[in-house]
Order: C-alpha cells, then sequence, then structure tokens
C-alpha cells in the first residue's frame, strides 16, 4: 500500500504542496484537510455591484526572481496564461513610488539623476546616503532590527522614512521590533558576503545570470516587458480555485469544513490526525496553517517544538475597499498591523465604521477623493500576517533541529517561516513536497 500525505491547511501554500505531490512520478495518496468552508486562505475576490474585482486580501504577484518565475510557471500550467493582467514597467503605476510623510505625498527619486537631487521628505540627496553605506563596516551581530540596520547603514533618515515604510507595507510591522535577516534576508545575505548591501547586491544580480533560468512563454514576457507585478482577470482568487480543479483532477482528497482537533503519534511513527468527525492516518504530515495554530495540535512527544512555534506570533490587518464614481479603479485602504494590537490592548473599540472613516478620510486627503464612495467593504483579517521579529532565525533552528533529531514526519510550510508573499508561500508548499518525496533534506 501506498504512502499518505496529509496537508493541513488550504491556503495557498497547502494547495501549492498538494499540487507538487499530486505530479509526482509515484504520487502519494494525499489528503488536504482545511478547517473553513473555502479554500484560498487570506486570498479572496469579490466582485462589487458595477462588476469591479475587490481583492480582500493580496492584490498583485510580483514576478521578480527565481520564487516570481516558478508561481508564473505554475499559472502556465493551470492553463491561466490568458488571464493574466500585468502591470508592466512603461505603466505609471510600475514607475511611481509615493511615500506619505508630514501630511504630504512625496514621489520616491528615480533614475540615476534623481539620486543627486535633494528630493523631500529627504533633507540631503540619497547619493550621500549611498556612499555611507559604501564606506559602513560589517555588522557584528547574527541579527538585527530593521531599523537598527538601516540606521547604521544608511543614516536616521532613510531608516526612520523609507524602511519603516517598507516594513509597515510589506509585514504591518514595525521596523524597530522586525528582524533584518529574516524579513530582508537578501540584505542581510548581501552585508555578509561583501561588506556592502550595495555591492553585495549588485554582484548578486551579476551572478545569479549564471544559474540554471525558468524558462516558459509566459516568464520571458515578464522579462521583456519589465513587470512590477500581475493580477488575474478575476481576481487572485482564481489562482486557488484552479489549484482546487486540479487536485480533484488528480484524485487528492480535499475534506472542507474539518478544523484539525489534535495529532497523534501512532506506534510505528504514523500520525494520527483527530477531525471533528473522525481521524485520518498519515505517514507523513505537511502543515500549512499558522505556527501558533500547529503548536496547540502537537502532542505531548513534541513540546519543545510546540514552545518554538508557539513564539511566531502574527498581527492583524484591516481591508478597505472603497468604490468611487469617476475613479477608474477601487481603491484599497490597509489599516492595523502591530499599532492594532496596541490600539486592541488600550481597550480601543474596533469597529467597522472607525475604519471606513479611517479609509475614507486617508483617500481623501492622499488622493483627493472628497466624495463618499458608492461601495464599501471592511474585513478585519485576525493574525494574517506573521510577524519575524529579532531572532526568528533561532525559533526556525530550534524547529528543524527538534524535526530532524526526533525524525518527526513532518515538514513545515506557509507564512509563519520563510516569507509572506504569495510567492514564498507558494515556493514553501512546493519545497515541503520536494522534501516528503525525498528530493530535498527535510527541515
Amino acid at each position: 500500500m501506498g504512502r499518505t500525505v496529509v496537508v493541513l491547511g488550504g491556503g495557498i501554500s497547502g494547495l501549492a504542496a498538494g499540487y507538487h505531490l499530486s505530479r509526482a512520478p509515484c504520487a502519494p495518496k494525499v489528503v488536504l484537510v482545511e478547517g473553513s468552508e473555502r479554500l484560498g486562505g487570506w486570498i479572496r475576490s469579490v466582485r462589487g455591484p458595477g462588476g469591479a474585482v475587490f481583492e480582500l486580501g493580496p492584490r498583485g504577484i510580483r514576478p521578480a526572481g527565481a520564487p516570481g518565475a516558478r508561481t508564473l510557471l505554475l499559472v502556465s500550467e493551470l492553463g491561466l496564461d490568458s488571464e493574466v493582467l500585468p502591470v508592466r514597467g512603461d505603466h505609471p503605476a510600475a514607475q511611481n513610488r509615493f511615500l506619505y510623510v508630514g501630511g504630504a505625498l512625496h514621489a520616491l527619486p528615480s533614475g540615476l539623476r534623481g539620486l543627486f537631487r535633494p528630493s523631500p521628505p529627504f533633507s540631503k540627496p540619497l547619493f550621500w546616503a549611498g556612499l555611507r553605506e559604501l564606506t559602513t563596516p560589517r555588522g557584528k551581530d547574527p541579527d538585527e532590527t530593521v531599523h537598527s540596520f538601516a540606521q547604521r547603514r544608511l543614516g536616521p533618515e532613510v531608516a526612520s522614512l523609507a524602511m519603516d515604510s517598507l516594513c509597515r507595507g510589506v509585514f504591518a510591522g514595525n521596523s524597530r521590533e522586525l528582524s533584518v535577516r529574516s524579513c530582508f534576508p537578501s540584505l542581510f545575505q548581501a552585508e555578509q558576503s561583501h561588506r556592502s548591501v550595495l555591492l553585495g547586491l549588485l554582484l548578486g544580480a551579476a551572478s545569479s545570470g549564471h544559474s540554471p533560468r525558468l524558462d516558459s512563454a509566459l516568464i520571458r514576457q515578464a522579462r521583456a516587458e519589465h513587470w512590477s507585478q500581475w493580477s488575474l482577470r478575476g481576481g487572485l482568487e482564481t489562482l486557488p480555485q484552479a489549484l482546487n480543479t486540479y487536485l480533484t483532477s488528480r484524485g487528492v482528497s480535499v475534506l472542507r469544513g474539518q478544523p484539525v482537533c489534535g495529532l497523534g503519534l501512532l506506534p510505528g511513527g504514523r500520525w494520527k490526525v483527530s477531525l471533528g468527525d473522525g481521524s485520518l492516518e498519515a505517514d507523513h504530515v505537511i502543515s500549512a496553517v499558522p505556527a501558533s495554530v500547529l503548536s496547540k495540535l502537537l502532542p505531548a512527544q513534541a513540546a519543545p517544538l510546540a514552545h518554538a512555534l508557539s513564539a511566531i506570533t502574527a498581527v492583524s490587518v484591516v481591508v478597505v475597499n472603497l468604490q468611487y464614481r469617476g475613479a477608474r479603479l477601487p481603491v484599497q485602504v490597509m489599516l492595523g498591523g502591530s499599532w492594532l494590537q496596541t490600539l486592541e490592548a488600550r481597550g480601543g473599540l474596533l469597529s467597522r465604521e472607525l475604519f471606513q472613516q479611517q479609509a475614507q478620510q486617508a483617500a481623501a486627503t492622499q488622493l483627493g477623493l472628497k466624495e463618499p464612495p458608492s461601495h464599501c467593504l471592511v474585513h478585519l483579517h485576525k493574525n494574517c500576517i506573521p510577524q519575524y521579529t529579532l531572532g526568528h532565525w533561532q525559533k526556525l533552528e530550534a524547529a528543524t533541529q527538534f524535526l530532524a533529531s526526533q525524525r518527526l514526519p513532518l515538514t513545515l510550510a506557509g507564512a509563519s517561516y520563510e516569507g509572506v508573499a504569495v510567492n514564498d508561500c507558494i515556493e514553501s508548499g512546493r519545497r515541503a513536497a520536494a522534501r516528503v518525496l525525498g528530493s530535498e533534506p527535510n527541515s
């Protein structure tokens, strides 16, 4: 009898893991278990009254790097090429970046000329920050906060204006708490390998051309047209829906509305996966649920692992979608993150009205949309973005070492570990499947 692999979680990471398992030449029996009634996790698209697509979660995917190319390859394999909506390099949305500081929007400098001119909100041309970076010695610590790293290498202005905004935008987090080693591994590695981030990134980009490149018509198009990001015609949820259709066609059992209550070890090293109304047995489990959720499911024998995983926390984000008459695109505003926790801790009242009011205020002051919106959606996503705080790498190392020493047939995937972007999640699912199938070492 063949092996059975149970995948916990039907978000994009679990779906990707199931996809790659089911495509193997000697595919195991795969069962995917999702606690809610829908698949796709935080990726969710809905149509508004006028036919506009509102994204309740991520609204675009970047094609850059190997993970970006792998996602495009997946899109092609699922037959979705004709559904792709790219933002090409020559589009204003790809060329213009803004920082909202001191009550005004400031365009970030672009091109070489921009580096040598003073451009608000920065008091000096960014060239000087670059010069400082090239002459700053390498840091000695095994990890550092993003703010401390940026302040040391690029100066206080870049740290407090640019890197702080980047951490809010990507992680909904605080740059003074997040780890540079885990949140921006390419910056950390560049300094470690080349003493300078700028030199490291330049030399890294030059050497990456020699690695075997993933190739497909869609990947070639994305490179030729310098896509900054892309979406799908019916919304990003089209991707998890297509994965679900594919899995079902390959004989994968997809169980919805089945929260996992616990994991137990049976004699012989197999798992017993307890569900609300029954149980499954598995030779191997891939967990694509949040680390803190998994920590509560583990048996007593895995207490050290549960301890490491419970320390990986996440923040909540409110997504407000606004549609305005006369504005060509819906406006998406994200609120909350680590600041929402502060508000909650102070006993602040979190209401839909408050969030809608804040979003409308932002659209009015920053985009000049003074009229009330014709349509509005408010969604609070509880604990949706994991926070890789200082020392996150040690939690991962503790988890990896425990799994290896105990030879537990458990593989971790998902946003809790090595990247929160959609590409990172898909890649974590692919790697988890590869480890289960024996083509990569377990971790």
